[in-house]
């Protein structure tokens, strides 16, 4: 009988089981899941209870609208481009001798008019000081 040392097959594992190592990551994950809605990141605060007024706005809005053959209407009546540009510099004078804000113009165009006839709305209220300029979005008639 002899007794022979293989030194083939016994050659050890030289790898790391990572079996537990995941089971510990994944039971400390589940941990931390759960606790985590637990902690409350908050402060408490007594707000007070007090409730604001709307502020009034006291400016005066003009409307001017621009049918679709390029006529001028000022808040609804029928103007000339010099009786729109009179109107223009009769605010602007008022504006000044009043000392009050600048009127809101805002400016609603049909669908179909050219934009030059928009422009010179624009450009005879801004040549008159009158810079708050708006434009309302469908066109007359709609």
């Amino acid at each position: 009988m002899s007794f022979e040392m293989s030194t083939d097959t016994d050659d050890g594992i030289n790898e790391i089981n990572m079996t537990p190592f995941v089971d510990v990551m994944l039971v400390l994950l589940v941990i931390f899941i759960v606790t985590i809605p637990v902690v409350k990141q908050a402060i408490e605060l007594d707000l007070p209870n007090e409730t604001g007024t709307v502020l009034q706005d006291n400016t005066e809005t003009i409307e001017i609208s621009v049918s679709e053959n390029g006529d001028f209407f000022y808040d609804g009546i029928l103007v000339s481009d010099e009786d729109l540009s009179f109107k223009f510099k009769m605010l602007s004078e008022q504006k000044s001798h009043l000392h009050s804000d600048n009127p809101s113009i805002q400016i609603r165009g049909d669908k179909n008019v050219k934009y030059a006839r928009i422009a010179m709305v624009m450009a005879l209220a801004q040549s008159n000081g009158l810079n708050r300029i708006g434009f309302v979005m469908h066109g007359i008639g709609d």
